[in-house]
């Protein structure tokens, strides 16, 4: 058979045009055909025309079921995750148009692994010298560009991974010179000592990774907790409750309960003394804006009120007004058990 002969497809039957011939294992497919292969999907030199049938079904198959994919969480610009997460699963796609784009459905069950791969370039800025010749900067300057790749590994008869970048072009960063001993670190490579991270392009995106990161590998997000202290709040669990249970974990992770100190029913413990409306309760004694109770007696800046007396640093208040410091009144000559105590 010469290299002009005609061709059919062995899946289709249609006639191949020139150029038009994907190569199988023992056959023929057109580019017809080969189109509706998953785009995930790169073994197919080496599938034969039954498994090439087979993936074809099972393309048709998750046509159908796109049709009741309700993408409640899209993390991306181009590129995107799009997540029911009713349906516990995702596709990866660039189009709106996901019927006919037929982005494959994945389970997020199915996801063994998801992970960042961040690539770094660098290349140095020149200037030109007074002989318009190209030369280094003093010290040398730098352009650097960033792509955010994410790399999912998934159990799929047809492909085990995904991967895309998440930016739609270069995050370009330059090394500005801020002047000598500034904005420099000292080593083999002079570079800027501004993170990326300062780079509003790049927090974007280094977000975006971290949410599809979290949400692919099942770990928590902000917004995931706080759909569960919403949900709590709603079974009638109450608000300190629900935060208590919904959010202990993050909070103990991020050091919000530590050393014993707990929440309860509106009530915050540290350190053995309890917050109660606003007031602290210390070993038994309330603090009443800033000020001690004890057993109904008020103590005001190291001073004890009781009954309207004052008493301080250990003198009393006759009942005829005079403060006295003795066991007797100075004026009235009344003693001071008889007259008044400090309780």
């Amino acid at each position: 058979m010469g290299f002009f002969d005609k061709k059919y497809c062995d899946v289709c039957g249609e006639k191949i045009g020139l150029l038009g011939n994907r190569k199988l294992e023992d056959g023929n497919l057109c580019k017809e055909c080969a189109s509706k292969l998953s785009p995930f999907f790169s073994d197919r030199k080496s599938s034969t025309v039954e498994e090439i049938k087979q993936q074809l079904a099972y393309r048709e198959e998750n046509r159908q079921q796109l049709a009741g994919f309700r993408a409640t969480r899209i993390i991306g610009d181009r590129m995107k995750v799009m997540v029911d997460e009713l349906g516990n699963r995702f596709i990866v796609t660039s189009s709106n148009d996901i019927l006919k784009a037929n982005p494959d459905i994945i389970s997020i069950s199915d996801v063994i692994s998801c992970n960042l791969d961040l690539k770094m370039e660098d290349t140095e800025l020149k200037q030109e010298d007074a002989q318009g010749k190209e030369v280094s900067y003093n010290p040398p300057r730098y352009c650097y560009s960033y792509n955010f790749f994410i790399e999912i590994s998934v159990r799929n008869p047809w492909f085990s991974q995904i991967r895309f970048r998440l930016n739609s072009s270069d995050i370009e960063i330059v090394d500005e010179f801020t002047g000598a001993g500034m904005g420099r670190m000292m080593g083999s490579r002079r570079q800027s000592m501004v993170h990326p991270e300062y780079n509003m392009e790049y927090r974007k995106y280094q977000q975006m990774a971290d949410e599809i990161v979290a949400v692919l590998s099942g770990q928590p997000t902000a917004r995931g907790m706080a759909a569960s202290v919403i949900n709590q709040m709603a079974d009638g669990q109450g608000l300190v409750g629900a935060v208590v249970s919904g959010l202990g974990a993050g909070m103990a992770g991020t050091g919000m309960m530590q050393n014993e100190h707990m929440m309860q029913n509106g009530t915050m413990m540290q350190n053995g003394t309890m917050m109660q409306n606003g007031n602290m309760m210390q070993n038994g004694n309330m603090m009443q804006n800033g000020n001690m109770m004890q057993n109904g007696t008020m103590m005001q800046n190291g001073t004890m009120m009781q009954n309207g007396n004052m008493a301080q640093n250990g003198s009393w208040v006759c009942s005829c007004g005079m403060t006295n410091t003795g066991k007797f009144c100075q004026n009235c000559g009344a003693p001071r058990d008889c007259r008044d105590r400090i309780r």
